[in-house]
């Protein structure tokens, strides 16, 4: 069953001004038409290169930016037509996250309050206690100590900030993550760590996944399915095993050649 429905998303960028303080003319088509369907329970890769529209793309499904064009439907409900109150409900079910560990943790907040704000914000029902408790849970299900709640986030590594980062997306309990190049800013070794961590977190509790990445090795182990985004447009998309064993589009043998295998273990 499909749980995000994507159909003839757009999005057009104008060029702007130039360094020069000269208007330059045209526009930027960073996602073009694009249609496909992520189901409940799935990962879909989503792969390219840097400048290929990813990033938007996964923007534009959270309506995080809004698209120039097109819709996309959530748990059988219109994003793009969603009032206020109505997109405040689906932002609980529908999370991301963020690339940099280090610029996506508010630096003023200690741990507690940075997992805990998505349940001030939505679910401020919850006594300080409760809120205490499930910042605690949360902690433990990325396999961190609880005594971090009292530090800030400048104290810890990339990887144990990437884990708060993800520990705060789980705090609503979402149905959908928008994973966006979670574990490029890491080492590989604790990109790998992240890596199963995200598929441990997905098991546990029942997580969709969007999965953004330049690396094809990655995408490939982590994914249920594979869509291939080359110059705003999804050239190629299919099971794991079809699109890395049988590749269609030369874009896809491309960065099938060019990446080289990371080792999850």
């Amino acid at each position: 069953m499909a749980l995000v429905e994507v159909r003839n998303l757009s999005k057009v960028f104008g060029l702007g001004e130039s360094p020069f303080g000269r208007r330059r003319s045209g526009e930027v088509r960073a996602v073009d038409n694009i249609s496909f369907d992520i189901h409940a329970g799935e990962t879909l890769g989503l792969v390219g290169e840097s400048g290929s529209g990813k990033s938007t793309l996964g923007r534009l499904i959270l309506r995080l930016i809004e698209p120039t064009s097109g819709s996309v439907v959530f748990d059988g409900i219109d994003l793009l037509k969603a009032n206020g109150s109505e997109l405040r409900r689906l932002r609980r079910d529908m999370q991301i996250i963020f690339q940099d560990p280090f610029g996506s943790l508010d630096p003023r907040y200690r741990v507690e309050d940075v997992i805990a704000e998505p349940l001030i914000l939505h679910r401020d029902q919850l006594g300080r206690h409760a809120r205490h408790q499930r910042v605690c849970e949360l902690l433990r299900a990325v396999g961190m100590d609880e005594s971090a709640i009292h530090r800030y986030p400048h104290e810890f590594s990339g990887g144990q900030r990437q884990r708060i980062g993800i520990a705060r997306a789980l705090a609503l309990h979402p149905k959908f993550i928008v994973a966006d190049e979670p574990v490029s800013a890491l080492d590989v070794s604790v990109g790998a760590q992240i890596v199963n961590l995200l598929q441990q977190l997905q098991r546990d509790f029942g997580l969709t996944y969007l999965f953004i990445s330049h690396s094809m090795p990655i995408v490939r182990y982590l994914s249920t399915r594979i869509a291939v985004m080359y110059q705003g447009k999804i050239v190629e998309i299919g099971s794991t095993e079809q699109i890395t064993a049988q590749p269609q589009h030369a874009y896809t043998r491309k960065l099938l050649a060019a990446t080289p295998e990371m080792a999850v273990t």
